[in-house]
């Protein structure tokens, strides 16, 4: 790929119906490393056709691969189940319908590397940086494989936090892309698809409000089809932007109490995995099964670690978002005109 370039938003207006605040354009920009780690200058984007996408989705979903296909950038790709995605990266800037697009590349919830409220503060902080500049954000794509054999409980997870990130109002702006249907027959595909699509667990929600579920074949073709039925949109302002752009405290969005109440179920099954552990081990000692007790020595310390992790990592969530915003902030060399 050719060296990756920065950006300058600069003068952006803020969204006509969907402003949230009342303040002139300010400079919105982004500096990006080429490939041999040095700062490229900036580059400007035109305010007046630029648009941003969002692609979410879990680890390995193909989120990176569909942007890199579909903007010829060289954004870095994970291997299987590992993320190679810790923070927001933005795509380079390209042409999809007469529109100049930037994708944004998020986290999943489910990342390898960072806990779930990590990836909270994270993508939240950048979206919000965005709506205070009044970048234009057109619509969310969240990436599905079609070749999952059932969608689990993790996977589950991801998606009822992405619905609560974007709110049932921006579903219209939302397309759910399938995509991998190489690896499966068409017969098999067509019934997850027909499934994902009906049941109410999965993107059935979406597809009622006006949302829609398109198949990327893995050529540029497909994404920049995929693109089109998104750029040509009205901006939008989802509910995480909403709500932290109207003062709620992050720890009282939407997205964090469904966050909080997926970490109290997932406390409550360590602390019964736990118990069910120490009974073992109270029988494997009255056996004198040494190397039994060994066994559940050790899972017995890496449950206790997952309980613990559970219980504590939305505690510093408040502070450590604004310590990202700041970031984020400074990072996007945001500053008044």
């Amino acid at each position: 790929m050719g060296q990756r370039i920065a950006r300058l938003l600069a003068h952006i207006p803020c969204f006509s119906d969907n402003v949230l605040h009342d303040e002139e354009p300010k400079k919105f920009k982004e500096t990006q490393e080429t490939k041999d780690g040095s700062v490229a200058a900036p580059s400007p984007i035109d305010p007046n056709t630029t648009v941003y996408v969002v692609v979410m989705g879990s680890t390995g979903s193909g989120k990176t691969t569909f942007i890199n296909l579909a903007s010829a950038s060289g954004l870095g790709v994970g291997s299987g189940l590992e993320s190679c995605t810790n923070e927001v990266q933005t795509s380079m800037p390209f042409k999809v319908g007469g529109k100049q697009v930037v994708l944004l590349d998020t986290p999943g919830f489910d990342d390898t590397s960072m806990t779930d409220t990590d990836v909270l503060r994270i993508i939240s902080a950048y979206l919000v940086a965005m709506n205070k500049q009044g970048a234009r954000l057109v619509g969310v794509i969240y990436m599905q494989r079609i070749s999952d054999l059932k969608i689990g409980g993790s996977a589950r997870r991801d998606l009822r936090m992405f619905q609560e990130l974007c709110g049932e109002e921006a579903y219209e702006n939302v397309i759910v892309v399938t995509n991998m249907w190489g690896t499966v027959s068409e017969e098999d595909g067509i019934a997850r698809e027909n499934e994902l699509a009906s049941k109410d667990i999965f993107y059935k929600p979406i597809l009622e409000r006006k949302g829609r579920m398109m198949r990327h074949d893995n050529t540029q073709k497909s994404a920049h089809h995929i693109l089109e039925n998104l750029v040509q949109k009205e901006p939008i302002v989802l509910r995480i932007q909403r709500e932290l752009a109207e003062g709620v405290d992050i720890t009282q969005t939407a997205a964090f109490k469904q966050l909080d109440r997926e970490l109290s179920e997932m406390a409550a099954k360590h602390q019964q995995d736990l118990e069910k552990l120490k009974d073992e081990m109270v029988q494997a000692e009255q056996e004198m099964d040494e190397e039994t007790q060994k066994e559940l020595a050790e899972e017995k310390q890496k449950v206790e670690e997952d309980l613990q992790k559970a219980q504590t990592q939305a505690s510093r969530l408040a502070s450590d978002y604004q310590a990202e915003l700041r970031r984020i902030e400074e990072k996007l060399h945001v500053r008044e005109v």
